[in-house]
């Protein structure tokens, strides 16, 4: 049986470099060799969570290399991205990973592998928060009227790509906490339309006077927290009305100190590849033809060198807080031995 590198991820980071057997796709998955694959926070945090060590990667860049029995979109040689079903086998940090159909799209020529990487699972995440929780106007339906809408963490990889698609949704103002990446985030807003940046390394109740001052005195009712840990969702709690909601990303944990009229989500991406597959299937295409129209920019991206060997320190970097306004990719074939 063909045998490939695999790298698993355990707990406390020791990343391991093992030769497995290439995956089987099933008749509704593709098998793609992969190119690029990005890192996640979860990333290496499952691995502490669960306690449980594995191939933690599910953004895959690559190239198909055989399809299930039901595929009909794809075909070997195939420039596709796609979002590996997280905690499954088959995932990104390998040569060749698995991805369900409707989770994989065909990539613009004009993107690169690189560029792929960073967009699956951070991009629909933001669709679920967005369109599922939030239950927004979808792009192709905009908002008429004023929506405000708080992204707190607008710098990450989920926050600049829910303050894009926002935008396409007419979905304004988008009052966006960053703090030295505003620049960055900066690009991405459009102040003509009341969209602000509030930086939160000015203190807690900065950030609470700046969310209110942006509201103009309006309601707020959406608000999406991309950072989820520390004071982000308490400094929330005290701006948004009574029945809004706070959709959080990290669904191991609780929340306290958020006012009981306030609605905490517990955000799991994993519901595309669940109750919320026709979300995914019908976003993800239209994310690979905002990418070819141009509306959608990937994120800025860091290639850490070493391939599978270089997991361990992209991890450690995201688990040290050093990524800013960029996500860690792997080439995976600068994999030492292949």
């Amino acid at each position: 049986m063909p045998t490939m590198k695999e790298a698993i991820v355990p707990k406390g980071l020791a990343v391991q470099i093992v030769d497995t057997p290439i995956p089987t796709p099933r008749p509704d998955e593709v098998l793609i060799k992969v190119v690029v694959s990005g890192t996640n926070p979860k990333d290496w945090k499952l691995p502490d969570w669960l306690d449980q060590a594995g191939n933690q990667g599910d953004d895959i860049a690559g190239i198909v290399e055989a399809v299930g029995n039901n595929v009909t979109e794809f075909k070997k040689g195939d420039r596709v991205m796609a979002f590996h079903e997280m905690t499954k086998p088959g995932g990104s940090y390998a040569e060749y990973a698995l991805a369900w159909q409707h989770t994989t799209a065909h990539l613009p020529k004009p993107i690169s592998f690189e560029e792929a990487a960073t967009i699956p699972l951070a991009a629909l995440t933001s669709v679920a928060v967005l369109y599922h929780h939030l239950a927004l106007p979808a792009p192709w339906s905009p908002a008429t009227t004023s929506i405000p809408l708080v992204i707190y963490g607008g710098a990450s990889a989920i926050g600049a790509y829910a303050i894009q698609l926002a935008r396409k949704s007419n979905i304004h103002p988008i009052i966006a906490i960053a703090g030295r990446s505003g620049s960055f985030v900066e690009n991405l807003i459009d102040r003509s339309k009341g969209d602000t940046i509030i930086d939160y390394r000015q203190g807690d109740e900065a950030v609470v006077a700046g969310i209110k001052d942006a509201l103009k005195g309006a309601q707020l009712f959406h608000t999406y927290d991309c950072v989820s840990e520390g004071s982000s969702f308490v400094n929330l709690g005290k701006v948004v009305a009574p029945g809004g909601k706070i959709v959080t990303v990290l669904p191991f944990q609780d929340y306290p100190g958020v006012p009981e009229h306030v609605e905490v989500v517990k955000n799991s991406v994993g519901c595309v590849h669940e109750d919320q597959k026709d979300l995914g299937y019908v976003y993800f295409r239209y994310l690979a033809k905002g990418l070819q129209d141009g509306w959608f920019k990937p994120h800025p991206h860091e290639v850490v060198p070493g391939g599978l060997g270089g997991l361990e320190t992209a991890l450690s970097n995201l688990r040290d807080g050093k990524a800013k306004a960029n996500k860690y990719v792997v080439r995976i074939g600068e994999t030492a031995g292949l």
